[in-house]
């Protein structure tokens, strides 16, 4: 068994512990949140016995081999490395980290230490975008992809009412493209690598957020376009488009079905069936890289998540919105 520790006691935090214990080697046995009371009612809701509310005491306690790390984005890498520092192995939400400077500490601090570490990156993951890079081929050179993640927030009315939740925080590393956006870049880089220039526009918000955005990725024989927000909604499909046919993703930020529209007209359903509740399989992985002694993850790599981290602190740079830096 895997003994998991929680860092952070939200929405995605009870989802993953859900998903978690569909595996047979997870188990949680401590959670750590900012008050005493909030994380012993979490661990009291959730069945876990052990409760923190200091996380150095949590880093230092023996009852956890792992951690997942699902707070504000400008507090991944001084948690992360925190936890590794004391041998812990860290799976940490997405956005890796508020900067591309701040995922280099991270890394380094994971080989330092001889410790798993792993951006949960759950679509890349996930059966239907393996089935993606399995088909690929079919649709010849490709020639265009388009793919958007807009979906209105529900904090969105809190912010207009003058109030700042973390996705509209600047001092958080908050924002659509840091949200949201990031599942659209994530499996670019995944499918074609790094692109040779990045083009980034946004709406940035009052606050210092982009609301939403598009980038284009150029690379040597297309372009890839992007949109993303979280002050409007979008149900459009992700499509790659070749000579020969198009693949079309549905809800690319957890990919529900993938089918191919083929030149001639043939359609073709590519989806593969899930057994598990999507984030399940970032566990899977997660769990199979500590029990092999893996530092990285072969699928969702170090120069992947540095690739991504690169990208965003581009389009933030030229959408005007500052990256936070570590001091």
């Amino acid at each position: 068994m895997i003994r998991f520790g929680i860092v952070g006691s939200n929405w995605i935090t009870e989802r993953f512990i859900k998903a978690g214990r569909q595996h047979a080697d997870f188990t949680v046995t401590a959670v750590y949140s900012r008050t005493e009371k909030k994380a012993k009612e979490f661990a009291w809701k959730h069945q876990i016995e052990n409760a923190f509310n200091s996380l150095e005491e949590m880093a230092q306690s023996s009852e956890i081999d792992a951690v997942y790390i699902a707070t504000p984005n400008s507090l991944h890498c001084e948690q992360a490395v925190l936890f590794m520092n004391n041998s812990k192995h860290v799976l940490c939400e997405k956005p890796f980290a508020a900067n591309k400077l701040e995922a280099e500490i991270m890394i380094t601090a994971a080989k330092d230490n001889g410790v798993t570490l792993m951006e949960a990156m759950k679509s890349t993951l996930m059966p239907n975008f393996l089935a993606v890079k399995e088909n690929l081929h079919k649709i010849g050179k490709i020639q265009s992809y388009f793919s958007t993640n807009c979906r209105l927030s529900p904090f969105y009315e809190q912010y207009k009412q003058g109030e700042l939740p973390n996705l509209f925080n600047p001092k958080l590393a908050g924002g659509s493209l840091m949200d949201l956006g990031v599942y659209t870049i994530a499996p670019i880089v995944d499918l074609f690598g790094v692109p040779k220039a990045v083009d980034a526009s946004g709406n940035v918000l009052d606050s210092g957020v982009d609301g939403n955005g598009q980038i284009t990725l150029h690379y040597s024989n297309f372009k890839a376009n992007v949109m993303f927000s979280c002050i409007s909604e979008s149900t459009l499909p992700t499509e790659i488009q070749g000579e020969d046919g198009t693949i079309l993703v549905h809800h690319i930020s957890s990919p529900k079905k993938a089918e191919i529209l083929f030149s001639s007209g043939v359609a073709e359903d590519i989806s593969e069936q899930e057994q598990f509740d999507p984030m399940y399989y970032e566990i899977e992985e997660f769990i199979d890289l500590i029990k092999s002694e893996c530092l990285e993850s072969p699928r969702n790599t170090w120069s992947n998540t540095m690739a991504v981290m690169e990208i965003l602190d581009d389009a933030r740079r030229q959408m005007g919105v500052d990256t936070v830096t570590t001091d």
